[in-house]
């Protein structure tokens, strides 16, 4: 597909003007970030990856009716998907204590929680993208009472369902981060997940030896991120066996 006018540029994603209107080019940077971009890496082959695993988690999440901006995968690099309106919220379900929960509440990482638990962030970036309360979302207008509604209910079946598949291949599911948009259908907006869903985005653990195969393998210094995103995609069946090249993987050269 011939290269279109860039719209935004993220820290892991491109949007570039899609072929029909109400369309975009969503295009997986192989750029790594941690600590609201203070830490940056380029890691060769992880766009493709997390295209690859997105696509993946889209096609399984509409066959049980979670409405999605995923339309198709164009190539290894690039998705087609819907041009909606972000609700400029950051939208965490937590199953297990990790990360900035385990620190802000003093819970030894691993806990696991009463019960899943949906946390929401300020999308913003030079505000290092806040923890706030649905008060603070009601009263700002950043999304209607009825929109949060369906957010909530979304993420928590978005969360079951994952919670099973990763299950299903040995990996523990300690939580992710996901964002929605407002999509115009028939002179109204519907609310569907707007976002990537991959190892950048989720944090996974082996069952059995708690090994990470998600982003805090680059945020702890960890080493091998990419052989851990190639694990996630290899035990999910979206590649046939571990390759030991990843140009394999991503046909790069």
């Amino acid at each position: 597909m011939s290269r279109r006018k860039q719209l935004y540029e993220g820290k892991a994603k491109i949007l570039y003007e899609g072929p029909e209107p109400g369309t975009l080019i969503q295009y997986f940077k192989d750029d790594a970030t941690a600590f609201n971009a203070q830490k940056k890496a380029t890691l060769d082959g992880k766009g493709v990856l997390n295209n690859r695993i997105s696509e993946f988690v889209m096609l399984r999440l509409a066959e049980i009716g979670i409405p999605t901006h995923f339309i198709k995968r164009v190539n290894m690099r690039e998705q087609l998907i819907k041009r909606v309106e972000i609700i400029p919220l950051e939208v965490i379900c937590r199953n297990i204590a990790a990360g900035t929960m385990a620190k802000r509440l003093g819970i030894e990482e691993g806990e696991k929680l009463p019960r899943s638990i949906v946390e929401f962030c300020l999308k913003r970036d030079d505000l290092g993208d806040p923890v706030i309360a649905e008060e603070h979302i009601h009263a700002f207008g950043w999304a209607t009472p009825e929109e949060l509604d369906e957010i909530i209910a979304m993420t928590l079946r978005i969360n079951d369902y994952l919670q099973g598949m990763f299950a299903g291949v040995g990996i523990r599911l300690v939580d992710f981060k996901i964002e929605f948009g407002r999509l115009d259908v028939d002179g109204g907006h519907q609310v569907i997940l707007a976002d990537e869903i991959s190892p950048d985005s989720c944090r996974l653990w082996d069952m059995e030896t708690n090994k990470k195969l998600d982003k805090d393998r680059f945020r702890r210094d960890l080493g091998d991120v990419t052989e851990a995103y190639t694990e996630v995609a290899t035990r999910l069946g979206i590649l046939k066996s571990n390759p030991p090249n990843l140009s394999i993987v991503t046909g790069d050269k």
